[in-house]
């Protein structure tokens, strides 16, 4: 029995330094990323602004279409994650119920009130989304 809990205990500690390994090397490859396209963004914008002409105004502008692109992209995580949690609140009721209805169906004395927690979790969700800000209509794109 010792020799199994031994490779066990062997392979476990193996495995764990292996994933926490992999994942340091993977932030840190990811944060060097964005701190290079950081870094070429800024030294083309240098450049653009340096270049002599209408360089100053096309920048301004494709500073003002990334940013109209990213508050696009906050509005549409917004709305996911209202959807989200409608989803949830509605398949956490309908298993409940059909969850105390399969109890039910046990016989007397099941306890199929057990349902009533899905369900309760079900209507928190669902409450919740009153207090989730919702997404305000996006203008529309300037021309």
């Amino acid at each position: 029995m010792v020799p199994n809990f031994l490779f066990l205990f062997a392979f476990l500690s193996i495995v764990i330094v292996s994933v926490f390994s992999f994942l340091a090397i993977a932030v840190w490859t990811d944060s060097r990323r964005k701190e290079r396209e950081a870094y070429y963004k800024a030294e083309a914008m240098r450049r653009v602004v340096e270049t002599p002409g209408d360089g100053g105004k096309y920048l301004i502008e494709m500073m003002r279409e990334e940013e109209r692109v990213r508050q696009q992209a906050l509005l549409a995580q917004e709305g996911k994650k209202r959807e989200g949690y409608l989803v949830g609140g509605l398949v956490n009721i309908g298993i409940g119920i059909a969850l105390m209805v399969f109890l039910h169906s046990l016989g007397p004395g099941s306890p199929y009130f057990v349902g009533l927690i899905l369900v309760f979790v079900g209507f928190a969700l669902l409450l919740s989304l009153l207090f989730i800000k919702q997404p305000p209509v996006p203008p529309p794109p300037a021309q």
